[in-house]
């Protein structure tokens, strides 16, 4: 059985995307977490990781890292990590490496902390810009592919992609839309989201930078993390 070495599941959204993937789809893998004890976790994370970060999938002799790398591993040797549909596929292969690759402005000015609400101190216009593309993203999948998954209607990489997304959404009350708000309530009620959320308010520690980050982004409005 594989190893996932993820990290804190308040704070580590690259971690989430695999995970939720792998549990919503049934593949079964051993849960480790590390997490983020120091400021700068690279010199402990090289242990086990390549990059000195997470998420790392270890099989076998095989280590896997990056979270698209870890999906498309998992793509060869499972079904369902992309829709069998020619265009669903196309579209979740395309929002995916989006993602991957692009969305900074929401990433730095709206970090992922699950445990809490909070009201933005500003919203610049390349996090308006975020906002808005992620609202037709939402929109697109569930016009195009029917719903309730974006690209139809099985859970895929491309949901998994924006499970950390739907988190941030809601901790700071971001308007993707009508239909974004749909695609959000859907996988936040999804029992991988419940599960992760579950322990992500059941952690006691906090990390400093990851903490500050929070500061710098708005004001916290409500915090329902264990003390």
């Amino acid at each position: 059985m594989p190893t996932l070495i993820t990290a804190n599941r308040n704070y580590s959204s690259w971690s989430l995307r695999p995970w939720v993937l792998m549990r919503a789809l049934g593949i079964a893998f051993e849960d480790r977490i590390e997490r983020f004890a120091l400021p700068v976790n690279w010199q402990a994370f090289r242990a086990f990781s390549p990059t000195g970060q997470v998420p790392v999938l270890i099989d076998g002799d095989t280590t896997v890292w990056d979270s698209l790398g870890i999906t498309l591993y998992l793509a060869d040797r499972h079904a369902g990590i992309w829709p069998a549909d020619p265009a669903a596929r196309a579209f979740a292969q395309g929002v995916v490496t989006e993602m991957h690759g692009g969305f900074s402005a929401l990433r730095n000015r709206c970090t992922m902390n699950v445990g809490v609400r909070a009201e933005l101190s500003q919203v610049p216009a390349d996090l308006a810009r975020d906002i808005a593309r992620i609202g037709e993203i939402f929109a697109e999948g569930l016009d195009r592919f029917g719903g309730p998954w974006l690209a139809g209607a099985a859970f895929t990489a491309a949901d998994a992609f924006y499970a950390p997304v739907a988190f941030r959404i809601r901790t700071y009350g971001l308007d993707v839309g009508a239909k974004g708000a749909q695609w959000v309530a859907t996988i936040l009620a999804h029992p991988a989201m419940l599960e992760w959320e579950a322990a992500a308010l059941a952690e006691t520690w906090r990390e400093a930078e990851h903490e500050a980050d929070l500061a710098r982004c708005g004001t916290v409005t409500a915090d329902y993390r264990a003390s």
